[in-house]
């Protein structure tokens, strides 16, 4: 627990607390509506586990060298029970920031009071801001999850999350086929799963490079918490309708060194590249078994590309959310560019050992990558 003389320096139960009390209801569904829902989407789990390891080629071998089932679980999860997987997340990968924050903050003069108050107001922020969040994600698959008893997590870390009334709030806004949207969800979660069981360093390269970038991180604890406000009232929509300044800001822009620059580039090409794989898989997997995946693609893009309005785009900045819309873009077209360019067998290269993931650069020149890594394990000149 980080606290300072047993205060916490975030009081995680408060976040919990005010986002579960915050978040929007779900779309209303009866209780036996609600039961086959979450069936149907451990059913397109299972299947699109098929599915993403023959598109991609991709297995976690078993005794035999056939592929091994997935131990970490698919969890169908309402808002409030992505929320708590969230803070149980968040709370293992930050201690170490937070530790760091509570030993400069308990060298002051009534640090612990100030950490009793600020613990309350940082669980308050932190709580409205995942109460915005979890209204919006889909799907999640959390590499980093601690497991409980209510959030069971695999050997090796990692759970699925589903978020059931999301996905039925968006497919009911898209007046899409429910069927079809489901699976499409799923096959793109499942890429994120197989990604990460398939390639067992992946997980321990991405939490170095993660802890890496914290423990670069020399921060004020009161200009977090005021980054934090300023996320909150942009959710409240305190901000006058023309006031701009801070909108432009993210949360990152405020502990980034030269260090943690080099290391943030880095993480920024991996995750383009998970999730530009991840978009790449479903929209090859989703012609096969999706019959209305051409519909379902077009119309979700138009709503990811326009958001909801000012509010949404007002915190999608400040949260750094944009960056994570481009890596979507840019992602995909690097994983489509490599792959006509070498095949999918010339592609699986990228999980050969992390010296093999593309740069940031890279990821906006394909060929680059296919030149340093495929090219030149064949000897061409």
């Amino acid at each position: 627990m980080t606290s300072i003389g047993g205060v916490e320096m975030v009081d995680w139960n408060l976040a919990v607390a005010t986002a579960t009390r915050f978040v929007r209801p779900g779309p209303e569904v009866s209780r036996d509506e609600a039961r086959a829902i979450v069936a149907e989407l451990r059913k397109h789990a299972k299947e699109s586990e098929t599915h993403v390891r023959a598109f991609t080629r991709m297995a976690q071998p078993g005794a035999e060298g056939e592929p091994a089932p997935h131990d970490t679980p698919v969890l169908v999860v309402d808002r409030p029970g992505w929320i708590r997987a969230n803070v149980a997340g968040f709370r293992a990968v930050l201690k170490p920031l937070l530790a760091k924050m509570e030993d400069r903050r308990s060298s002051t003069p009534g640090g612990a009071v100030l950490g009793a108050v600020g613990g309350k107001v940082t669980g308050v922020e932190l709580g409205m801001l995942l109460s915005f969040l979890a209204s919006r994600v889909l799907g999640q698959y959390e590499t980093f999850a601690p497991a409980s008893r209510e959030l069971p997590a695999g050997t090796q870390g990692g759970r699925l999350l589903l978020v059931a009334p999301n996905i039925v709030h968006v497919e009911r806004e898209l007046d899409v086929a429910p069927h079809d949207f489901r699976l499409w969800v799923c096959l793109h979660e499942e890429t994120h799963r197989t990604q990460f069981s398939a390639v067992p360093w992946l997980r321990d390269h991405i939490e170095g490079e993660v802890q890496s970038f914290l423990a670069e991180t020399d921060i004020d604890p009161g200009a977090l918490l005021e980054r934090l406000r300023e996320a909150a009232q942009s959710l409240a929509g305190a901000k006058p309708e023309g006031e701009e300044g801070d909108e432009g800001r993210s949360l990152v822009d405020l502990v980034q060194t030269p260090a943690q620059r080099e290391i943030l580039g880095r993480l920024t090409a991996v995750m383009s590249l998970l999730e530009g794989h991840a978009d790449f898989v479903m929209d090859g997997v989703g012609p096969e078994v999706v019959p209305s995946v051409a519909e379902i693609r077009e119309k979700f893009q138009k709503r990811r590309a326009s958001g909801a309005g000012r509010l949404d785009v007002a915190l999608r900045k400040l949260l750094g959310l944009d960056a994570k819309l481009r890596q979507y873009r840019d992602g995909e077209r690097f994983v489509r560019s490599v792959v006509e360019e070498v095949g999918m067998d010339g592609f699986n290269r990228i999980w050969t050992s992390p010296n093999t993931l593309p740069t940031k650069l890279e990821i906006a020149k394909p060929a680059d990558w296919v030149a340093r890594v495929h090219r030149k394990a064949e000897g061409a000149p």
